[in-house]
């Protein structure tokens, strides 16, 4: 294998082949420097790799050229699910006390009753923004605490029926009250409000609010960091269900829910020149005669490489010279997406769909995965894990488990194989980019993604080969220099719509 660099590639850097193989050795007789024509056959043994899963669906269905490089977008997330609130103080006025526990006195909410509740929120109103699930530590920069700047419930109005949940103990809902809104005032980010209670509790033991602990006071650092909804946040929060006005009432109070958030990126310029002496070109080689048009098939894979590269590793940057960087993949998600853990000899189907209904669950992420890249160890560990339904336990025709292998087919020129979930179907794809990097799962909802490369004013830079950028007519120097250019960018958008899985 040749080993050197050089701008412009001249006969004297062809040498050192040696007439050995990956598996035996050549005869005594040398192949030569320059690869001089013996009695070989026609065949060159190749190695052919899928090298850029991911930049290929990227580049054929998620392609929308921009006109700037910096450019910006728009991010849409209903509301339908963010009528909820944590109950963080109560008592029997408005003064509601900051310092009770979870305990409250059945006697106090019984039907016809009145009492009052503070509430706060944890997404932002403006964009209904809200926490992403983080199987470690949590110390993330997007975590939204509640009462946090932004989070204000505005949607709660006179008239409107709220739903509070409690328990037994205050992390075991299993009773919940009803009641009217009579009114509502506002505390900085915080409601205050007085509740006409409708339906009061099965029995006087369940008279716990779902809590932070069973004695402490609710404060607005109630930890939201992990945004578990399967295990922990679900059961917690108020919400709204249904509203009650009188005969002959006027039109209730209204309120307007701002989905849009706004967000950026901007493009990367990727070069990959091949620059070769005439003296060079003229000379006919083995196997590939055209020494040139060899080397670029090599150049045009380097640079869809790179082109994938970025696409998953890239951090969105400008350095001090000026030299912008694209947003790749993994670096968003692991900084604003969903995390999960993954520890292949302990991880079984079972924590997996646990996993997966926590990502897919409606009132968190509206849009399921789309896309599924592995690394090589996680791919064979799928395959084993249903393999072992598949070929063991077969009960019937109709049989169907909780992950089951579908078959493998070809998208895009890509292997993809399809697994079986109560979830939904998975569309998996080993991409060797990820083999070695930690991350075994990188789920990517396709609809927030896209390919931008810049297109303005009738010059498209998206890639491009130019032949002849120096040439022996053009500048008097013998050689050739040709160039592949993109300039493009990654946009990715609504973080809570992809996951890593982790060790």
């Amino acid at each position: 294998m040749f080993m050197f660099m050089s701008d412009t590639l001249t006969l004297s850097q062809f040498t050192g082949l040696t007439e050995s193989g990956a598996a035996s050795t050549g005869s005594t007789l040398s192949t030569g420097d320059l690869r001089r024509k013996y009695d070989f056959g026609d065949k060159v043994s190749e190695l052919s790799i899928p090298q850029d899963p991911y930049f290929r669906f990227l580049a054929k269905l998620r392609k929308q050229p921009v006109n700037d490089t910096q450019f910006k977008f728009t991010e849409e997330r209903p509301s339908f699910h963010k009528r909820y609130t944590y109950v963080v103080a109560h008592g029997t006025n408005s003064s509601v006390s900051t310092t009770a526990d979870a305990t409250v006195t059945a006697t106090n909410i019984a039907a016809g009753d009145t009492y009052y509740f503070k509430l706060g929120s944890d997404y932002k109103t403006a964009g209904n923004i809200g926490n992403v699930y983080d199987a470690n530590s949590g110390a993330r920069s997007n975590t939204i605490a509640i009462g946090a700047t932004g989070t204000r419930p505005n949607w709660i109005f006179e008239g409107l029926v709220l739903k509070v949940p409690f328990g037994s103990d205050y992390q075991t809902p299993n009773d919940f009250i009803l009641g009217r809104v009579q009114s509502v005032t506002y505390s900085g980010e915080y409601a205050i409000v007085e509740l006409l209670v409708t339906r009061t509790l099965g029995t006087s033991t369940n008279n716990e609010l779902q809590w932070l602990s069973a004695t402490a006071p609710m404060s607005a650092t109630y930890d939201v960091s992990h945004a578990n909804i399967l295990a922990g946040l679900e059961s917690k929060k108020t919400y709204a269900a249904g509203n009650a006005f009188g005969k002959g009432s006027g039109y209730p109070d209204t309120w307007a829910d701002n989905p849009y958030s706004t967000g950026y990126g901007q493009t990367q310029i990727f070069k990959t020149a091949l620059g070769m002496d005439n003296s060079t070109r003229a000379v006919e080689f083995r196997y590939a005669r055209n020494e040139m048009a060899r080397l670029w098939m090599n150049k045009l894979v380097d640079h869809k490489w790179d082109l994938e590269h970025a696409a998953l590793f890239s951090s969105q940057y400008t350095d001090a010279s000026g030299i912008q960087y694209t947003q790749g993949a993994l670096d968003y998600i692991v900084k604003y997406g969903n995390i999960f853990s993954l520890t292949h000899s302990s991880k079984t189907a079972d924590d997996f769909l646990d996993d997966m209904s926590q990502y897919v669950d409606p009132r968190y992420n509206s849009m399921n995965a789309t896309l599924f890249l592995v690394d090589k160890y996680t791919y064979n560990w799928m395959n084993k894990l249903s393999g072992y339904f598949n070929n063991n336990v077969q009960i019937s025709p109709n049989f169907r488990t909780e992950l089951m292998f579908k078959g493998v087919s070809d998208k895009l020129g890509v292997a993809v194989t399809k697994f079986s979930t109560i979830y939904g179907d998975m569309n998996v794809v080993h991409d060797p980019h990820l083999d070695g990097t930690g991350v075994h799962i990188m789920a990517i909802n396709l609809n927030g993604v896209k390919y931008r490369p810049l297109v303005g004013n009738g010059i498209n830079r998206d890639t491009s080969v130019y032949v002849g950028v120096q040439t022996l007519e053009n500048s008097g120097v013998d050689k050739r220099v040709d160039l592949i250019l993109t300039e493009a960018g990654i946009e990715m958008s609504l973080p809570e719509t992809h996951a890593v899985w982790k060790s």
